[in-house]
């Protein structure tokens, strides 16, 4: 069962008329080792809506999702340990599924801020139902992140 949440009153859906769903943003903490680089990257670079902060952390809008980067402990070590259509990913690492335009839109801003990629955006899956472009790379704490596409999206989670 997908978890979400309707856009409409619950009877709406009981009566049979068409509703929209909407899945649930997730929440993610996460540490980094300062405040000003991380405000940096995730606001001025990938373009995220700062929210709520003190001194020892910052919410960000995270493509519809809430992260919270604290500064209250030691960074995750990443390590390229995961294996996706024959490749070594890094993890851990987290991330934003995008529309295919935003995607693109977004590898070019990160190409425009001289950042490097771990994984240099790139097609997996080709021909297939879940064929998808992808990218990694690391915030300025070394946190990983991957940002993908599917070309269809109803390939998300098609097996």
């Amino acid at each position: 069962m997908v978890q979400g949440r309707l856009r409409a009153e619950p009877s709406q859906a009981a009566r049979g008329e068409v509703v929209a769903f909407m899945p649930a943003p997730f929440h993610l903490s996460f540490i980094v080792s300062d405040l000003a680089s991380t405000r940096r990257f995730y606001g001025e670079i990938l373009g995220c809506r700062e929210g709520r902060s003190t001194d020892t952390w910052v919410d960000f809008d995270f493509f519809g999702n809430q992260i919270s980067a604290h500064t209250t402990g030691e960074v995750m070590a990443t390590r390229n340990t995961g294996e996706v259509d024959g490749v070594a990913v890094p993890m851990p690492h987290f991330g934003a599924i995008l529309p295919w335009e935003q995607f693109h839109t977004l590898a070019e801003r990160i190409r425009a801020a001289g950042l490097q990629f771990i994984l240099a955006p790139r097609i997996r899956f080709a021909g297939q139902s879940a064929e998808q472009a992808t990218l990694f790379l690391l915030d300025p704490s070394g946190n990983a992140l991957e940002f993908k596409s599917f070309r269809n999206p109803d390939g998300l989670f098609t097996p």
